[in-house]
């Protein structure tokens, strides 16, 4: 099979097309003939090395959709032919509230979805909402999980609440967006770039405003009179604004930091507000039930941003790096 391999850390470039041997399913397993792969920013650090238990060589990829085509002795609950999406996540376990100390995600330290078929154990796929194209449904995975449970299962989203969602663009910020906005809560966003703005606003958003303005925090307590939830991936300053901006008993959910830490925050702006600070990150397998029957009830589509061939792997990771997308960025897989 056709695959972009990793056997080289460096970057990108380091992606190289080649022909491996396909994979065979195990006892509990299937091989899905994948349509359609996605990227995520943990892509972006698997090929630069920063991702912990790389084994390399290694093809990355967590998102992905097709059919499958092969099934272990021991699986019964899907049958050959079935149009699926995987769940990125394995071996979470059975406790919905935390994962194992060996759940590891599809892509690093196994095989992921830059290729033409992928092994995965039978529990881990789902069948494809019918609204949604290979491309759409490739693209949910990892980035909807992630955003489902930090809204709905952590930050326990409520109809009417004001919601921030900080640097909109991203594919789970865009999830975030269209799922706050579709269980009736008022979602504002910040971005560097007027262009996401308006774009999210197309896609549920309230209001946005500008984060490289000085006043733009003071400018967002006004719009919003204060905010009920926040669900970030920045982490740095922008965390003590969150806090900031949080009513009395208000949360906020972190899912990232690509800020890094969080400088001098004076915890009695915490306690004095009575806020929760919650850590969440992708997410269980009721969590992934629970968001694809989401996505099918409030037929949301997935916010694409760019297609590129198996082969170009390497080029849509750059733009992914660069920060020019608005979405998700889609890999087409060949089917000869």
């Amino acid at each position: 099979m056709k695959s972009m391999m990793l056997s080289v850390i460096g970057g990108p470039n380091q992606l190289k097309l080649e022909n491996v041997e396909t994979p065979k399913p195990g006892s509990k397993e299937v091989v899905v003939r994948l349509q359609a792969a996605a990227l995520n920013r943990r892509d972006l650090m698997v090929v630069h090395g920063q991702y912990s238990g790389i084994k390399l060589p290694v093809i990355p990829g967590s998102d992905g959709a097709g059919e499958i085509v092969a099934i272990g002795a021991e699986v019964n609950d899907v049958l050959i032919g079935d149009k699926v999406i995987i769940n990125p996540g394995l071996n979470w376990g059975n406790d919905m509230n935390k994962k194992m100390a060996d759940f590891t995600v599809l892509g690093v330290p196994t095989n992921g979805t830059y290729a033409q078929y992928v092994k995965v154990p039978a529990e881990n796929v789902y069948l494809k909402p019918s609204h949604l194209s290979w491309e759409e449904a490739a693209a949910l995975p990892l980035a909807g999980l992630t955003a489902f449970r930090a809204l709905v299962t952590k930050g326990k989203v409520q109809k009417g609440e004001t919601v921030l969602i900080p640097g909109v663009g991203g594919g789970v910020a865009t999830y975030l967006v269209q799922f706050a906005a579709a269980l009736g809560a008022k979602v504002y966003v910040t971005s560097s770039k007027e262009e996401k703005i308006e774009k999210a606003k197309r896609f549920g958003a309230t209001e946005g405003v500008n984060y490289t303005s000085d006043d733009w925090s003071d400018e967002l307590e006004k719009l919003t009179g204060g905010i009920d939830l926040s669900v970030d991936s920045i982490g740095g300053e922008v965390f003590k604004t969150l806090v900031s901006l949080g009513k009395i008993g208000s949360r906020i959910v972190s899912f990232g930091a690509t800020r890094g830490p969080v400088p001098n925050l004076v915890l009695p702006s915490l306690t004095v507000k009575e806020m929760s600070m919650i850590g969440s990150t992708m997410g269980s397998p009721q969590d992934f039930s629970e968001m694809v029957k989401f996505v099918e009830e409030h037929k949301i589509y997935p916010v694409l941003d760019k297609t590129f061939s198996l082969e170009e792997a390497s080029e849509a990771l750059f733009r992914m790096e660069k920060g020019e997308n608005f979405g998700k960025i889609v890999l087409s897989i060949p089917q000869d």
